[in-house]
């Protein structure tokens, strides 16, 4: 399954926004690769089990926040589990990039559970 976030990405690109928890309950950070190739920054976390609509990305020329909720489709009781590995709930991630991006070409996807945004260098 492949997924464009690209219209998603037009209303989060500002930066005052959606740094900060809004409701005080911890959050799971979030784990990334961040690489370069010539002309992008790339940005790659694994997200499966979330849902677009519940996934904010934010951009700044110099900054990445990822943020966004893994919700569980069952109700088990903690009693009942032998294991209990997996995270559900509120994560996010903030990436100080290593240069200025391109925030108006940025870009992201979503295909087989893997987030990929893609942030076009700025020529300096």
């Amino acid at each position: 399954m492949s997924m464009d976030l690209t219209a998603e990405l037009t209303a989060s690109k500002n930066p005052s926004t959606k740094l900060g928890a809004s409701n005080g309950n911890p959050e799971a950070q979030l784990t990334v690769d961040v690489y370069q190739s010539a002309n992008d920054v790339v940005v790659r976390s694994a997200i499966a089990g979330v849902e677009a609509k519940d996934l904010d990305i934010t951009i700044a020329r110099d900054m990445v926040t990822i943020r966004g909720q893994r919700r569980s489709s069952e109700t088990i009781r903690t009693t009942d589990f032998y294991h209990k590995e997996l995270y559900w709930g509120a994560f996010s991630r903030s990436i100080i990039l290593p240069c200025d991006i391109d925030v108006e070409r940025a870009r992201a996807s979503i295909k087989n559970g893997v987030l990929t945004i893609r942030l076009p260098k700025l020529d300096n």
